[in-house]
């Protein structure tokens, strides 16, 4: 395997993408990434491709449109340096929001990029924890759509917490937030809110009892933490004790990072899908992603079920 295994990586996550190919016990590719001086993106392989089997690893996060574009530059170069396959490991896929019209004459932005993406020359994608599963038969090209939750919800049962109710946020996040409560064997719960504008939102009501308990809020990302908080203190009006935060992409855009260092939020877990910033909160915990990453490239090049990977094969 190792012989035709190339790992490479993008400006978004690079330790990550170290922590991967360590796993895998290859070296970290040569590559040289940069900008002329009007912006636009060079890539150059320090090392031959040819005949390689190449993963790409690279978040769509901010700035998104650089990371995007260099991604795009990347797979492009890759193809006309004869590699074999064209393998990119998205962890967080950015535009993913954007997967259907909700008003007329708007984009289906996660569409265009799966378009973009294959176009220019990418024979697979991974990916983890998708805004909407559905994105998936954007791509005329394999996706294996990883998820999170065997590894948050491994860390949570590490923490015995008394009296948990797993909390949806809305009801997208319904199923994800059932199949955590099933793996807890706790109770759950779900918000319903409504959307006046982007990154806003209110609650209107709340489905089950979370008087007395302890929630924990299962979310796909969070951003600017606007919503987050406003779930936290609907939670504290019914009742609720001190919420515990947990999800796979933490973009924490803006003041988000600030926003979530509230009083009512006892901790907050992400994965690093995304790079983070230095110095972030206490509260903060972060699991890596990279063993699973590591184990579904491993399972690619040597054959295998994807759905090994899960406790639940139906994820």
């Amino acid at each position: 395997m190792k012989d035709k295994l190339r790992i490479f990586s993008g400006s978004s996550c690079p330790e990550l993408a170290a922590q991967i190919a360590e796993r895998l016990g290859v070296q970290l590719g040569k590559i040289k990434l940069s900008q002329f001086k009007s912006g636009e993106t060079y890539v150059h392989y320090e090392e031959s491709i040819r005949n390689m089997d190449v993963f790409l690893v690279q978040s769509l996060s901010h700035p998104i449109n650089e990371m995007f574009v260099q991604l795009l530059v990347m797979i492009d170069a890759a193809k006309r340096a004869s590699a074999r396959t064209i393998n990119i490991i998205v962890p967080y896929y950015g535009y993913a929001r954007q997967e259907r019209k909700s008003a007329p004459r708007e984009p289906i932005s996660a569409k265009m990029v799966a378009d973009v993406l294959t176009t220019v020359g990418a024979h697979r994608v991974i990916t983890i924890d998708l805004h909407a599963s559905a994105i998936q038969g954007f791509f005329n090209i394999p996706v294996d759509h990883l998820t999170a939750l065997d590894l948050i919800s491994g860390y949570l049962k590490t923490k015995k917490i008394e009296d948990a109710v797993v909390v949806s946020p809305d009801a997208g996040r319904a199923s994800m937030a059932e199949k955590l409560a099933n793996r807890l064997d706790s109770p759950f719960a779900m918000m319903i809110k409504k959307r006046p504008a982007h990154n806003e939102s209110v609650i209107t009501h709340v489905i089950g009892n979370v008087e007395g308990k302890t929630p924990i809020i299962i979310e796909d990302l969070i951003d600017t933490g606007t919503t987050i908080i406003n779930v936290v203190e609907s939670l504290k009006e019914r009742g609720a004790k001190e919420v515990i935060v947990c999800a796979t992409h933490g973009l924490f855009s803006g003041a988000a990072l600030q926003r979530l260092d509230h009083p009512y939020i006892r901790e907050l877990v992400v994965t690093d899908s995304i790079s983070l910033p230095p110095g972030h909160l206490d509260r903060l915990t972060v699991l890596s992603v990279s063993p699973m990453l590591a184990h579904a490239v491993r399972i690619i090049m040597e054959g295998g079920s994807i759905a090994t990977l899960f406790s639940d094969a139906g994820i």
